[in-house]
């Protein structure tokens, strides 16, 4: 038997992470010296002690291990789920380095500001096929537009002019956003459930600008409005609106999204529409 000490010493674990392994139930002594109390390890404990150590290198929290070594079997479905995290994480911090390549560019030419183009357009009224739910969050559209999808095919709707999305929280939603989508179509049908033939009014101003890439770029989009509307003494004035011309459906690298952000604005001596 080895103290705990020794134990550490040559298996280069430090003592606190072996009394954290202690504490956990990870890795319990192999004896309890009765008159001083001490831990005591043994050889027969490096097995499980390789495995502990081999799941942690992988990136695995101490529950995740606990769960594993409980089962005394690896779930591949664990694995994988372990690797799909990890290979999000290594995308999002390319996304970083991304950045932080363009900011060190910008620094380089003395401004900060993204070079965002912003607008003014009119849009016409139309006559859509509205679906108006509450979604988890942001990135959740995908089911719906497939909802859609498969009723304009079931009650044979013609499509004439772009989808188009519509934001009606007032402020930014970490969750539970209010979307509307909204589908032209040439004939009007029969509401159904969430589904809507509705009329969307036109507007006469309506900033507008692109933003190409990943949908994690838009929201840098969205904050050159501020300084934008400050500008050209204009206010907000009703929901805003987004129509991804590419997307997942048609485009497979999302470096090639496009999406496009329409805000109704109006001059700060104009009354406010509805």
């Amino acid at each position: 038997m080895l103290k705990i000490g020794e134990f550490s010493k040559l298996t280069q674990i430090s003592i606190r992470m072996l009394r954290y392994y202690d504490e956990t139930g990870l890795l319990k002594p192999a004896a309890i010296d009765p008159q001083t109390g001490y831990r005591l390890y043994s050889s027969d404990q490096l097995t499980r002690l390789n495995q502990i150590l081999a799941l942690r290198d992988c990136g695995f929290t101490i529950s995740e291990i606990s769960a594993m070594m409980g089962s005394q079997s690896l779930s591949p479905a664990l694995i994988e789920a372990k690797q799909k995290e990890i290979q999000q994480i290594i995308a999002a911090e390319q996304i970083k380095l991304k950045r932080l390549e363009s900011l060190k560019q910008r620094q380089s030419q003395g401004h900060f500001a993204d070079p965002v183009q912003i607008v003014i357009k009119a849009v016409p009224a139309c006559h859509v096929l509205s679906l108006r739910r509450v979604i988890p969050d942001y990135y959740a559209e995908g089911a719906l537009w497939q909802a859609m999808a498969a009723f304009v095919q079931t009650e044979r709707l013609t499509a004439v002019g772009q989808a188009f999305s519509i934001f009606h929280d007032e402020a930014y939603q970490e969750k539970n956003v209010d979307v509307e989508l909204c589908l032209p179509v040439k004939q009007s049908g029969k509401n159904q459930g969430d589904f809507r033939f509705r009329d969307v009014e036109g507007r006469a101003a309506m900033a507008s600008t692109f933003v190409c890439g990943p949908f994690s770029e838009i929201a840098g989009a969205y904050r050159a409005f501020v300084r934008w509307l400050e500008e050209n003494g204009t206010l907000l004035d009703g929901p805003d609106r987004q129509i991804v011309h590419r997307g997942p459906w048609n485009e497979t690298d999302p470096r090639q999204y496009l999406t496009e952000i329409q805000i109704p604005v109006r001059k700060e001596t104009e009354v406010p529409l509805g």
